[in-house]
């Protein structure tokens, strides 16, 4: 690999100064359109971008004449450089060029320049000024205007809705080739991203989020190169593959997301009187325990049918309380990997025991109070036996199943 920066006369009194911002412009066999795009992107910033620049065109492993024509540039212009990769892959490129990029605030745009360069100020801004740890363009946002085909703007959305459904992606345009990032954040970041390819833009801000970091979003004006050679069918699979792996490494809690987010996450705004996190896991628990309740009546109603009441309560009670434990255990108290899982699970029978106690308990004294009371009358004092074990089992998880991630709570 090799870095070359060739600055003219005109920039040696600056030359030894890092810029603010290191704009990238991956290529790949992009001979015709790469000098009207870095000449068009160097002046737009020359006249209208207020801090030091510079274009780092990175080539990765071109088979045409684009090496030269980037070299040639970096000769004529001041603050462009040129990088050659042997190797395929814009991530690759990206990734390369930023762990070794000397600027404060790197971004990236696609050669065929289909964004609007006055939306570059708003999105390097916030970064400049330590607001936001990554930008991204938006096409989808509100505001934005977007000029392409019904097959491009079906994939698009598609594409994010399957984002928002796998990997629970708040962002709303993953694939815009419009991004920036704060140098100190990439540092640290970009190791974790393995693809090299299409994939890593998502991987990235999948990333970013799940270790809390903040993202901002611009909408863009935009209009699509009908010239594109991008393979679309290999780059969705190659996205849905990078899907699956990302799947499993959140699975396995093999990435120290933790770690990234006590270095670089923002922590929750403090409330007076508020435990930190306990907003979020209120939140997270009432939408567990919903869907648990539901779940029990659900089987309570089943085996009613064939059971006494006190065993169907027992066996819809048990199945239920397990997987309410393992699915708080991940989304609530946002534990990973299987470190505990089974001491975790104990503890939980323990936690259900009580439950069952309360439930078990308020049926035994309707059976007093009634001999045959109705479906519905048992089926109301089960809701509200459970609401009281609920509470308890909140209580339980948070102070005594969990306790030890409670003071350095992560959820990545």
């Amino acid at each position: 690999m090799s870095l070359t920066t060739l600055p003219s006369h005109a920039a040696d009194s600056t030359r030894f100064e890092a810029p603010v911002l290191d704009v990238v412009v991956p290529v790949y066999n992009e001979e015709i359109d790469l000098e009207p795009c870095v000449r068009r992107l160097h002046a737009y910033l020359s006249s209208h971008f207020p801090y030091r620049f510079r274009i780092t065109v990175a080539d990765n492993a071109s088979t045409d004449a684009t090496a030269e024509v980037a070299r040639r540039l970096a000769g004529e212009l001041p603050g462009v450089a040129a990088v050659h990769l042997p190797e395929k892959g814009r991530g690759r490129a990206l990734k390369y060029v930023w762990t070794h990029s000397d600027a404060a605030v790197l971004a990236y745009m696609d050669v065929d320049l289909s964004t609007d360069l006055g939306a570059l100020l708003p999105l390097v801004a916030p970064l400049i000024s330590g607001h936001s740890d990554l930008a991204i363009g938006s096409r989808l946002a509100r505001g934005s205007r977007v000029v392409r085909g019904a097959k491009r703007e079906f994939i698009s959305r598609t594409y994010n809705l399957i984002l928002r459904g796998t990997l629970s992606a708040r962002f709303s345009d993953a694939q815009c080739g419009f991004k920036a990032i704060r140098s100190d954040v990439a540092e640290r970041l970009l190791p974790m991203v393995e693809d090299t390819g299409w994939f890593f833009d998502t991987e990235m801000l999948v990333l970013a989020e799940r270790a809390g970091l903040r993202i901002h979003e611009v909408p863009v004006d935009w209009v699509d190169d009908p010239d594109s050679r991008v393979d679309i069918v290999a780059t969705a699979l190659a996205d849905l593959k990078g899907i699956v792996r990302l799947l499993r490494a959140f699975g396995s809690g093999r990435l120290p997301l933790g770690t990234l987010r006590e270095q670089l996450g923002r922590n929750p705004l403090p409330v007076a009187g508020v435990p930190a996190g306990l907003t979020g896991q209120l939140i997270r628990f009432a939408a567990v325990g919903a869907a648990s309740t539901l779940a029990y009546l659900l089987l309570y109603a089943l085996l009613r049918t064939g059971v006494s009441m006190q065993w169907a309560n027992l066996i819809a009670l048990l199945v239920t309380a397990i997987a309410n434990t393992a699915v708080n255990r991940r989304v609530t108290f946002g534990v990973r990997g299987n470190d505990g899982a089974w001491r975790h699970q104990a503890q939980g029978l323990i936690v259900f025991a009580v439950g069952l106690g309360l439930t078990s308990g308020s049926l035994a004294l309707l059976d007093r109070l009634s001999a045959h009371p109705s479906k519905p009358v048992e089926l109301v004092v089960l809701i509200l036996a459970n609401l009281l074990a609920t509470a308890v089992r909140f209580l339980m998880l948070r102070i005594w199943v969990f306790r030890s991630r409670q003071d350095t709570h992560t959820r990545d």
